[in-house]
């Protein structure tokens, strides 16, 4: 991966981040009092505030040293989403149903992580790239596998790949929690001593950034 650190936001700040799914979508009002919509991009991106997760001098320092390692916006890094990190939309422990991968069709052995939003036709599905790999769990027709001898989790893409290739028709799918692959929004932090063993910072932008 191109200009990405393979570390982690510090989870104690993220936790307390605002944010979320972004969409891009363009609207043309008509004469009529109609309107059409275009959605200008097929995938959501996530933006996030994390100055609210801020609660000491320590965590200052903490995203100041990482702020200075990605050299600003330079560099990727991982973003556990306080909101939307498990496969179960409940934010259940991941099971290894929870996701469908698709079918076996006997040949291919790489199936890659996705979480699908919704039903039917418009559901959404996200690919997931940044799973945490010691979480995943992954079956085949209903049955278990055993990670590391039936199957691996390719770090570079997060793709779930099989020893062995599931049979034509067998389902596949899996659990799993994940991270959000984002960068820092500025190339300037803003710190400031309010007092004795405190700091304050107005904002830390951080947004998804495609993989």
């Amino acid at each position: 991966m191109d200009a990405f650190l393979n570390e982690s936001f510090p989870g104690s700040i993220a936790f307390g981040a605002l944010g979320g799914p972004e969409r891009r979508t363009e609207i043309v009002p008509l004469a009529t009092g109609y309107e059409t919509r275009n959605a200008r991009w097929a995938d959501s991106r996530r933006r996030y505030d994390a100055a609210t997760g801020v609660r000491s001098l320590e965590d200052l320092r903490a995203v100041l040293a990482l702020f200075e390692k990605a050299c600003g916006r330079l560099y990727g890094f991982r973003l556990r989403d306080p909101f939307d990190h498990a496969s179960s939309m409940a934010g259940n422990p991941p099971q290894p149903v929870d996701q469908s991968l698709g079918d076996g069709d006997g040949s291919t052995v790489r199936f890659p992580l996705i979480k699908t939003y919704g039903s039917g036709d418009l559901a959404y599905r996200r690919a997931i790239r940044l799973p945490v790999a010691s979480s995943v769990r992954v079956a085949v027709a209903g049955a278990e596998q055993t990670a590391g001898t039936d199957f691996e989790v390719d770090s570079s893409t997060g793709d779930i790949v099989f020893s062995a290739a599931p049979s034509v028709g067998n389902s596949v799918t899996a659990g799993f929690l994940f991270d959000v692959p984002v960068r820092f929004d500025t190339d300037r932090l803003d710190l400031s001593l309010t007092h004795f063993e405190a700091g304050d910072i107005p904002s830390i932008p951080l947004v998804e950034i495609r993989m």
